[in-house]
């Protein structure tokens, strides 16, 4: 699916990214904390969080993320726009709360950038 047609299924507003929304992203993974995102994502997915800070940028672009879809009518402060721009990461935000977002996407096709967890966390760090 394109960015473009995200866009539209989460009537989203673009805030970097206008000249990439041809952009094909098939896999996605959302994470308001950051570690979760450097554990469990994949190059190459759609990041959905709630977060806002430029520590999402470059989480995502440490990890290669296509995108960031920002939820919940959240708008990014100027540093997260700068920081997006420099590094080609487009970046969009929603109204829709995450749990909306990842419905409306797993439905039109957009899967999991993971199934599901293999083996349980160490005792005393469940989550």
């Amino acid at each position: 699916m394109t960015l473009q047609e995200m866009k539209e299924i989460l009537d989203a507003e673009v805030i970097v990214g206008h000249d990439q929304l041809s952009l094909e992203v098939n896999r996605a993974g959302c994470a308001d904390l950051m570690a979760d995102v450097l554990f469990f994502g994949r190059p190459g997915m759609l990041l959905l969080t709630g977060l806002t800070t430029p520590d999402v940028v470059n989480t995502a672009h440490t990890l290669g993320v296509s995108a960031i879809i920002i939820v919940r009518g959240k708008l990014p402060p100027p540093e997260t726009i700068r920081r997006a721009e420099e590094l080609r990461i487009p970046l969009m935000t929603t109204q829709y709360i995450l749990f909306e977002t990842v419905g409306r996407l797993y439905t039109k096709g957009i899967i999991s950038c993971m199934g599901k967890v293999e083996e349980p966390p160490p005792k005393g760090l469940a989550g």
